[in-house]
């Protein structure tokens, strides 16, 4: 059930990429961030009342809370115009949050993949903190790649080949996804993020302002 949650993680975060690219309507957008968020919230519900008090699992099923509050935050605010804020700051705890279900990953699970697979959502979350809580205006192109981009490494690829028993070798993969995150995101970065431009002088006393 996780691994079909795991799906449409993808693809919402392959929609809301493409929403930050400015080729999805908002709304439309928000819709469907509903819907994950609802199915994102239910599925770890189901998986703890039938963990039958299995802390391993439990502990297992309580991170996929962190993306149904996310995107159930995302859609409400995306169609009654809350300022972003909130969800900046709470994409903060969620990175934060990630880092300690990497090490969970790595250490107890002994699940090199989703120990990678974590850090890029970390990291993806950090910069919807920078992006929509620090305003940081310049990642959004950048912010939005990531974001589509993840939606297949981290989301619709995994969960295939899962869902299809074609998921093996967990060391290289691991190794292939650490290499991947590295080499195309810090490839991404030259070209899509904006430099701020400086901020016009003040205009003179009885003047116009500078040229910009």
């Amino acid at each position: 059930m996780g691994n079909v949650g795991l799906l449409f993680v993808g693809a919402v975060l392959f929609m809301n990429g493409l929403l930050l690219l400015g080729k999805v309507d908002a709304k439309a957008g928000a819709v469907f961030n509903l819907f994950v968020g609802a199915l994102q919230v239910l599925t770890p519900t189901y998986l703890v009342f039938t963990a039958n008090g299995d802390p391993m699992k439990i502990l297992a099923a309580s991170g996929i809370y962190l993306f149904g509050f996310t995107y159930l935050y995302v859609g409400i605010g995306l169609l009654v115009g809350l300022d972003s804020t909130g969800v900046g700051y709470y994409s903060l705890f969620v990175a934060v949050a990630a880092l300690g279900y990497s090490f969970v990953n790595f250490r107890l699970f002994k699940d090199y993949p989703f120990g990678v697979i974590w850090l890029y959502w970390a990291y993806l979350w950090f910069l919807f903190f920078l992006l929509l809580g620090l305003k940081k205006d310049s990642l959004k192109i950048y912010t939005g790649w990531v974001t589509a981009i993840e939606g297949w490494v981290t989301g619709v690829i995994p969960a295939g080949l899962l869902l299809s028993g074609y998921w093996k070798h967990p060391t290289e993969t691991a190794i292939a996804l650490g290499v991947f995150g590295v080499v195309v995101f810090a490839g991404l970065w030259p070209r899509t993020h904006r430099t701020p431009r400086p901020t016009s002088a003040a205009p003179r006393a009885g003047g116009v302002g500078a040229p910009t």
